[in-house]
């Protein structure tokens, strides 16, 4: 009897694992499918917006992970009460608990501003909207002039047929790094701080766009995105510059691919992008 009982007890055993392994593959596929559904609903959301970032915190931008984030990051329409332009106050909010280096609060509105962004593989010449996006002028000057974006690299290009942009900003992508795909905190940087949306009433996003990554309505940072051809994106970017040469630089970069793929259809350029210094002239 004592084996007969022991025998039972261990089938009732195998019968519990074998459910229990049954319960697992279900589940496993079940994740699969809600994976690949929601890859899929990303990919077809790209028509509203990329996932980065423009991220990174900043994604179109954000990733994010870029996230501008280009993850820097699935955007979102802003909600920002529209700022009189050029605003003559800026607010710069630490988002950490060190001391960043904060852009003035007092802009110079009435300056003409130009930048020139030095890559390894050319120069792009931008013209800063400093009368309608003031204050997100006011933040690149800042950050150009501290050499923030010196030897970092653009860490996303998107291609994909609906968005055209390459997104840099991010100060953790170093000019000497090998950047993957699969880095948890690609796309994630940013300069310590965040600032209001600005420029969006009727915002479009042609070829020669520069524009803000960011990881949802007013976190905007230090991630920025450079729009090669005419892309579909809801007015949730804030456009700050417009460039004036340099643009078959981007779009050589787009043909070249990527070295990996993101889940949002954008990846990291298969051809390094680095920023050696951002130049500034005022007028």
């Amino acid at each position: 009897m004592a084996g007969s009982r022991e025998r039972q007890r261990q089938r009732a055993r195998e019968r519990y694992e074998r459910q229990r392994e049954e319960r697992r593959q279900r589940r496993h596929v079940l994740r699969q499918r809600l994976s690949i559904g929601a890859a899929v609903v990303l990919i077809l959301g790209l028509a509203a917006g990329l996932s980065v970032a423009l991220a990174g915190g900043s994604t179109p931008a954000a990733k994010s992970k870029p996230k501008a984030s280009a993850s820097a990051s699935a955007p979102t329409s802003s909600s920002a009460a529209a700022v009189a332009e050029p605003a003559h106050h800026c607010t710069y909010t630490t988002t950490g608990s060190g001391k960043p280096s904060l852009p003035a609060a007092t802009p110079d509105y009435n300056a003409t501003y130009t930048a020139a962004i030095n890559t390894n593989l050319g120069k792009i010449d931008i013209s800063l909207l400093n009368s309608k996006a003031t204050c997100t002028v006011n933040s690149f000057v800042h950050l150009a002039e501290t050499s923030f974006f010196n030897n970092t690299q653009c860490w996303r290009v998107s291609n994909s047929g609906v968005v055209y942009m390459l997104q840099c900003g991010d100060p953790t992508t170093s000019a000497k790094q090998t950047l993957s795909c699969s880095s948890s905190t690609l796309g994630d940087g940013g300069p310590g701080y965040q600032f209001a949306d600005e420029n969006l009433s009727g915002a479009t996003y042609k070829a020669g766009t520069v524009a803000m990554a960011n990881g949802g309505a007013n976190t905007n940072g230090s991630q920025f995105f450079l729009v090669f051809k005419d892309s579909s994106l809801p007015a949730s970017y804030t456009p700050f510059g417009t460039i004036t040469s340099g643009l078959d630089i981007l779009q050589n970069v787009a043909k070249a691919g990527t070295s990996c793929t993101l889940s949002d259809g954008s990846g990291v350029p298969k051809e390094k992008v680095i920023i050696n210094s951002v130049a500034i002239h005022k007028s």
